[in-house]
């Protein structure tokens, strides 16, 4: 199969690894070719690390990066797949959905990896039909993929999506279209309430998160959480959710705009709630 990923970020480059690793052609976009080279260089290095620690063999590595391409847009018009792994951003994600509804053939299908974005109204207005596909970071460890469904996704989409993730090792649960989906309506405001422990004086962030992690058996306290999704990401799915449902519980906590304005985000930017080596 061809699968066409337009977004070559740290998500697009996982799942471009994932559907190479088994076996299909995975075709990776970002704003020019030339940075999705970068994207695949940065992967090409990652996987040599692994070779170096005995983790994988070199014949594995080349045979993997052999199946993922970097061409012209319009090498994605006889694609199978097509997922966008753009800004988390409705309108950026029209606009790339309805040029490729132009460019694809009729059989591609369309698939988003939305964290929480209604695929229904991404869907609006296209020829091609929609489901949610949305992996977990680091996509080649975490075993999940939400396969949404939106208000006009056809039932056998839906199915033919959770045979493909379990084709590439994936275990789907299955998500009729909600703010958040599953996840990370529980998880995200988890974060939140982390911060507003941490506003209120409770207790300093690393005993939050050590009290999370030996009193409830979490792997990590919501703060480290939070610095490793990033804080943008984490104050725009909170955002969603409030702004679709209107209930006080999804109110970001101000300290985590505060946070976003300064530009400490977390892993990703070397600093948020605590401090990471770039």
């Amino acid at each position: 199969m061809k699968v066409a990923i337009f977004g070559a970020g740290t998500m697009g480059s996982g799942i471009a690894q994932v559907f190479s690793a088994n076996g299909h052609t995975a075709l990776l976009y970002a704003t020019s070719v030339e940075s999705a080279q970068r994207h695949k260089d940065k992967l090409a290095a990652s996987l040599s690390k692994r070779v170096a620690k005995g983790k994988m063999t070199q014949e594995a590595a080349d045979d993997l990066m052999s199946r993922i391409l970097v061409e012209e847009v319009a090498a994605a018009a006889d694609a199978d797949l097509v997922i966008e792994c753009v800004a988390e951003n409705m309108a950026v994600k029209k606009e790339l959905l309805q040029r490729l509804d132009t460019l694809c053939k009729e059989e591609t299908v369309f698939a988003t990896n939305t964290s929480s974005l209604s695929i229904t109204e991404m869907a609006k207005g296209l020829m091609h039909p929609m489901v949610g596909m949305h992996f977990f970071n680091p996509v080649p460890a975490m075993k999940l993929v939400e396969v949404i469904s939106g208000a006009n996704t056809p039932t056998e989409l839906v199915e033919w999506t959770k045979n493909l993730c379990v084709g590439i090792g994936k275990t789907p649960v299955v998500v009729n279209e909600a703010p958040g989906f599953v996840v990370n309506k529980i998880l995200i405001p988890y974060c939140n309430e982390g911060v507003c422990v941490l506003q209120e004086g409770v207790a300093s962030a690393e005993d939050i998160d050590i009290a999370m992690q030996l009193g409830c058996n979490h792997p990590m306290g919501p703060l480290h959480l939070g610095d490793l999704i990033g804080w943008d990401v984490v104050l725009n799915i909170m955002d969603v959710l409030y702004n679709e449902t209107h209930d006080p519980k999804y109110r970001a906590n101000v300290l985590i705009r505060k946070m976003v304005r300064a530009g400490k985000l977390g892993i990703k930017t070397g600093e948020g709630f605590f401090t990471y080596n770039k």
